[in-house]
């Protein structure tokens, strides 16, 4: 008689576990299990443009992410500081999931935008912000996003600057941008370094100083 295999009974992994400690379950985000030092770490190592750019370091998305909150600010003066974090955070979530070009989103359709959207509501949650931004803000950080990816086009990725218009639109007026892609360690860094800045101007953190204090 033919035996019917057994199927296993033990559900896949889906958690995956952090240099925190932390283990973060993919399906159900706890703002709980996330940490800024693990966004910082994971950000500064994912490369944008899937690492197709020129030069001896990735252009990464934490560096990234530090210039569209500059953007930003930029396009919008007197920005309050918490829609800058959530400019610094816009994609925070790719700590996890990696920073998939559009066109593959596009193709995986509704369920990733809906695993997308509920890792970006919890670390919202985690970061003091609302679990979705205002229209507005989202409409300026996606606007700040696009100028960044029209700078990085023209000068990493091997777009003319025809064809960067075309898929980004213009950078906003008085704004350049000469980037040189940093190490991951600096980028990194640097990430945790705006951070912080913001945190302490939100009232997340307590500033620098009273560190020291007794």
């Amino acid at each position: 008689m033919a035996v019917t295999p057994r199927s296993s009974s033990k559900a896949p992994r889906a958690w995956q576990r952090m240099l925190s400690g932390r283990r973060l379950d993919l399906l159900d985000p706890s703002p709980f299990d996330i940490e800024i030092e693990d966004i910082a770490h994971g950000l500064a190592r994912v490369a944008r443009w899937n690492g197709q750019t020129i030069g001896e370091h990735a252009f990464s998305v934490a560096q990234h992410s530090c210039v569209v909150e500059e953007i930003a600010a930029h396009i919008k003066p007197g920005l309050e500081p918490k829609w800058r974090l959530a400019a610094l955070l816009h994609d925070a979530s790719e700590y996890v999931i990696g920073d998939m070009i559009s066109p593959f989103k596009s193709a995986l359709g509704v369920n990733y935008k809906a695993f997308e959207a509920r890792l970006e509501s919890a670390i919202h949650v985690r970061f003091g912000l609302p679990p979705k931004s205002p229209v507005a803000i989202k409409t300026l950080i996606k606007k700040a996003d696009k100028a960044c990816a029209y700078f990085e086009a023209t000068q990493l990725a091997g777009f003319t600057k025809k064809e960067s218009l075309g898929f980004f639109g213009a950078p906003p007026a008085g704004y350049d941008l000469v980037i040189e892609p940093l190490p991951a360690p600096i980028a990194q860094q640097r990430y945790l370094e705006r951070y912080r800045v913001l945190a302490e101007a939100v009232g997340l953190i307590a500033p620098a100083d009273a560190w020291h204090t007794e």
